[in-house]
């Protein structure tokens, strides 16, 4: 018994054993397949490792910091290091499998932070994220080492429309990111801006956007927008008023030519002018000009290059030049004033080919067509060059200046009144005023004198009009002692109404000469008379 029971628990014993040791070696085994395929997932979904120079690393932490493709993460920072230039940073970045394909010469890297501008508010997610790096992903060769941007592109990555080119002599307020406006509407902005490659200009390159880009046509002209633009010239002030944002940091605006059809949209990178103002922009160039010199003998002060050429108030042409000679052989001193007449302005009816165009200017001078100096604004004292027929002006011989034919011109309105004025002062400058002046001193001696006999006068008068009523209280006392119906009664009282008329008319002469004691010497007036 005891023999068959060790010998059952021995086997059994041995049975236990081998079934303890197979339960231990599979799960070592099945940890090394999962261990596996993490680890082989784990090389799978890496991407390539890349470098990128940034001037700082505000904002950038290891294994914290994002790369970023439309709000998709496809890249982690993985150290950061200072560049053996002791001036720059060098970011390393592990890049997601699927990533490979941005990373060409051309793709852009910047770091996305909170900011503040005119154009708005950007970034402002990162201020509880934290900063990013975002990509913009380019055309070109595989690349591994790239150097980031200092500030964001201008552009979004999916933006859509045309790349065009201004060429200025002007710069301005104007640089990355200055917006352009199409009837007030920002609808691109400046992407870049460089010097020709003659040094002579200044070219933008700038962007507009879908679908404002099939505005951009073949006669379509840009200006820079300045916000205000206050102009003072032969017409008066003129002032023109853009967006809050073009006031504050300038801008660029362009307009649409009407007769421009759909037929007549340009391509991408065509290269336009851009005009300093908007009225500049809106000067039309005519081929077909003539050219004149205008002599004026009275100051051209007030008259500027551009000033308008009117043909009775029309605009006909444009002042080119105002310039200073001196001829040194006969120090005479002339201004010559170079004018361009531009002929397609005027309509022509019955036009006739074989007649050029300066031939009819010439038979318009003979008619007595002239040039004459006008002020176009008292406000602002600019001049223009006024055309009009003047047929009793002669034409002064001058010579020539250089090919320019000469046109004839005359004295302005104000150059005749200044003359005249002149002649007129010359003649007051040349009376006798001294002597006038003593002949009218001895007048007044003499009126003063009179005047004083005439009051002498008035006394006297008075005096015997004094007498002349008591001598006619006398002549009622007397006629009081004869009986009435008597002969000396009736003489006496005659020559008492006689004597009483006479005191009244002395009396109305006395008033009337201390009223006008001058009427001695004058005589009497014809108010005084009626």
């Amino acid at each position: 018994m005891t023999d068959f029971d060790e010998t059952y628990e021995s086997s059994d014993m041995v049975l236990n054993k081998k079934s303890e040791l197979s339960l231990i070696w599979f799960l070592p085994v099945v940890a090394i397949l999962v261990s596996g395929w993490l680890i082989y997932k784990s090389f799978s979904e890496k991407g390539d490792v890349i470098t990128i120079s940034f001037p700082t690393a505000e904002g950038l932490e290891v294994d914290k910091t994002k790369i970023k493709y439309l709000d998709v993460e496809i890249g982690k920072v993985t150290a950061i290091n200072i560049n053996n230039d002791l001036k720059t940073i060098a970011v390393t970045a592990q890049m997601n499998t699927n990533s490979s394909k941005y990373l060409k010469a051309n793709t852009l890297f910047w770091v996305v932070r909170p900011q503040v501008g005119l154009g708005g508010i950007s970034g402002l997610g990162t201020l509880l994220s934290g900063a990013y790096i975002e990509i913009k992903p380019s055309s070109g060769e595989y690349k591994h080492d790239f150097i980031g941007l200092n500030s964001p592109p201008p552009l979004k990555a999916n933006a859509e429309g045309k790349e065009f080119i201004l060429e200025t002599n002007n710069l301005g307020s104007l640089r990355t990111g200055t917006p352009i406006s199409f009837h007030g509407i920002t609808v691109g902005q400046v992407l870049t801006h460089e010097l020709s490659a003659a040094a002579d200009a200044i070219r933008l390159t700038i962007f507009i956007n879908k679908p404002y880009d099939q505005f951009i046509r073949k006669n379509t002209r840009f200006w820079i927008d300045s916000g205000v633009d206050l102009s003072a010239g032969a017409d008066g002030f003129k002032v023109r008023t853009g967006s809050l944002i073009s006031l504050l940091s300038g801008g660029i605006a362009f307009r649409a030519a009407p007769e421009d059809g759909i037929d007549s949209i340009q391509p991408e990178n065509t290269q336009y002018q851009l005009f300093d103002t908007y009225d500049k922009s809106t000067e039309i160039t005519y081929t077909n000009t003539l050219r004149y010199v205008m002599y004026f003998n009275g100051s051209v002060r007030g008259l500027t290059e551009g000033a308008p050429v009117q043909l009775r108030g029309y605009p006909v042409g444009k002042v080119l030049n105002v310039s200073l000679e001196l001829d040194e052989k006969t120090a005479e001193i002339r201004i010559p004033v170079i004018v361009e007449l531009q002929p397609e302005r005027i309509k022509e009816v019955h036009p006739d080919a074989k007649i050029p165009p300066q031939n009819i200017v010439n038979q318009l001078i003979e008619k007595g067509l002239r040039a004459q100096l006008q002020t176009g604004s008292l406000l602002t004292g600019q001049l223009l060059v006024d055309l009009d027929f003047h047929p009793k002006s002669k034409i002064i011989d001058n010579p020539k200046h250089g090919l320019y034919a000469e046109f004839p011109t005359t004295s302005s309105s104000l150059d005749q009144f200044t003359h005249s004025a002149n002649i007129i002062m010359d003649k007051i400058a040349k009376l006798p005023l001294d002597n006038l002046t003593e002949e009218i001193n001895k007048t007044l001696r003499g009126l003063q004198g009179t005047t004083t006999a005439a009051t002498a006068t008035l006394n006297s008068v008075q005096g015997t009009m004094g007498t002349a009523d008591k001598t006619l209280d006398t002549a009622q006392k007397a006629l009081s002692n004869f009986e009435a119906g008597a002969t000396t009664h009736y003489q006496l009282e005659q020559l008492l109404q006689e004597l009483t008329q006479a005191a009244g008319s002395v009396k109305q002469l006395t008033d009337y000469l201390a009223q006008h004691p001058e009427s001695i010497v004058r005589g009497k007036s014809e108010e005084g008379q009626k």
